[in-house]
């Protein structure tokens, strides 16, 4: 599809519209900074930490770490290649059953479809992975959730050939009924140019015959004629705009089309170098060395030499750059638990300066509750950023590409309000972890219209709409989202960034 540019208009207009606009994205993203909060309360209470907590002595703090990074970075990934790929079906179902037509009100029905799909794909398999995690922590523990996600990553390929082989047979089928309907619909203009011709010609030797009959002069007989040559073009001109909307149909099946396998990759391999590093890492803390500094070197070493394979790639893809980030994400999470168990060292080193000395025991409790507590929030809070990101790199392309600023922005802001409150209502039913997971699909739909607002923020003709879509998108997420001005701050800059991005 073509780019496209906002219209332009005056820039007062422009900031007033950028800033109300924006401003809607902005409190969408807000609004979901309260329910993640109270899920991470809950998630980090005693009841939930103790599993997590016994957990720590067996992997480490570095391996607690990159399973937690990685497991909540795969959840979100899967979360939403599941909701762009039912979008993606969902679209092109409605092109395939529709005249091929893609008329403003059409695609006004072709977007609400798949905006409602995504949206349902997404929170469902957030919600179920979510629920899957809970339960493997709670009655197996970390070395059956390195399990699980080890088979979730080696599934993942096979899963990717059979996606890719049902999409085939699915461009088969639609694309004999397109043949079918192409050909009926020949067949009709076929024969109703035949009749129109002959009744065309009998009206023509009447004309004739009546202005001989009757002396009718030469130039109403030529005006008569001129009348029946603006007919003729007229005709044209319609068969000329039917076969634009079916090369714009067939354009927009192709974009669909690419969407599809750039999503099936990323699902079946970004995942990889996350899986390694969880692997590695828990090794290492299988065999005593999870908070040893040589592990944590070698664990550099493994990021820096995956990230430049990937990076040098000749054929460089979506999913390495994706792979990438969630690599080094993953890698933060472990650093940061490792952190935090570090930090009660010290601690403990000055209590005992001061004359209060801890036990072993508690010493041991502390630190495996501070890497615990860490692991968990930093783990959250990189899928948070993660679903974020991928759903700007959603929003952003739509805009530019000409769906609207108006049905991509709002849209998607009010999908993510409903969402919330959907979540809300089934959380009994969810439990936490399905909580948890559910709510990435709210992040998700925030993230598309949060990428929207950005593209349209580059898309405006005047610094005046520039100026005010940044404003509204920056206000409108600071007062919703409670003056959270670090987490705001941290995550603007990224959805901004993948907003720009092209995966397709």
């Amino acid at each position: 599809m073509a780019r496209s540019k906002l219209r332009a208009r005056k820039p007062l207009v422009e900031a007033a519209l950028g800033f109300a606009l924006a401003a809607v994205a902005g409190c969408a993203l807000g609004l979901t900074e309260d329910p993640v909060d109270r899920t991470i309360s809950v998630m980090t209470s005693e009841d939930f930490m103790k599993p997590v907590m016994d957990e720590v002595r067996t992997v480490g703090p570095l391996g607690l770490g990159t399973l937690m990074g990685a497991t909540a970075l795969t959840a979100s990934m899967s979360s939403v290649v599941a909701g762009v790929v039912l979008a993606a079906a969902t679209a092109a179902t409605v092109l395939s059953t529709g005249n091929c037509g893609v008329s403003n009100a059409e695609s006004i029905g072709l977007w609400t479809w798949s905006g409602l799909a995504g949206a349902v794909g997404a929170t469902l398999s957030g919600a179920q992975l979510g629920v899957v995690i809970e339960w493997i922590v709670t009655n197996v523990g970390m070395v059956g959730l390195l399990l699980a996600l080890g088979i979730f990553t080696a599934l993942k390929p096979p899963l990717h050939f059979l996606l890719k082989v049902i999409w085939r047979q699915r461009e088969v089928c639609c694309g004999l009924g397109q043949a079918a309907l192409a050909r009926e619909r020949d067949e009709r203009e076929r024969e109703t140019r035949e009749a129109e011709e002959r009744e065309k010609a009998a009206s023509q030797v009447e004309q004739r015959i009546l202005a001989l009959e009757k002396g009718v002069r030469a130039r109403e007989y030529v005006a008569s004629r001129e009348e029946e040559f603006l007919q003729r073009e007229k005709k044209e001109r319609e068969r000329i705009e039917l076969q634009e909307e079916e090369m714009e149909h067939r354009t927009v099946q192709d974009w669909i089309d690419g969407v599809v396998v750039k999503y099936v990759d990323f699902l079946a391999f970004s995942g990889l170098p996350m899986t390694l590093l969880a692997i590695v890492t828990s090794v290492f803390g299988l065999y005593g060395y999870g908070a040893h500094q040589s592990a944590l070197i070698a664990l550099l070493g493994l990021v820096v030499l995956l990230a430049y394979f990937l990076m040098k790639a000749s054929d460089f893809k979506f999913w390495m750059l994706a792979g990438c980030m969630g690599m080094l994400a993953t890698f933060v999470v472990a650093v940061l638990t490792l952190h935090a168990e570090q930090e009660v060292v010290i601690g403990s080193r000055k209590m005992r300066a001061a004359g209060q000395n801890l036990t072993k025991e508690g010493l041991t409790s502390r630190m495996n509750h501070r890497a615990s507590l860490e692991a968990l929030n930093a783990g959250f809070f990189v899928a948070k950023l993660c679903q974020l990101a991928l759903g700007a790199t959603v929003g952003g392309p739509l805009l530019r590409w000409g769906a609207g600023e108006v049905k991509v922005i709002l849209g998607a802001a009010g999908l993510a309000g409903a969402l919330l409150v959907l979540v809300e209502v089934t959380t009994p039913v969810l439990g936490q972890g399905g909580r948890a997971g559910a709510l990435l699909g709210a992040v998700g739909a925030a993230g598309v219209s949060v990428g929207a607002s950005a593209a349209m923020a580059t898309g405006w003709s005047s610094w005046g709409g520039t100026m005010g879509t940044l404003f509204g998108l920056v206000s409108g997420a600071l007062v919703m989202g409670k003056w959270h001005i670090v987490n705001i701050g941290l995550q603007l800059p990224v959805a901004y960034v993948f907003a720009m991005t092209n995966p397709y």
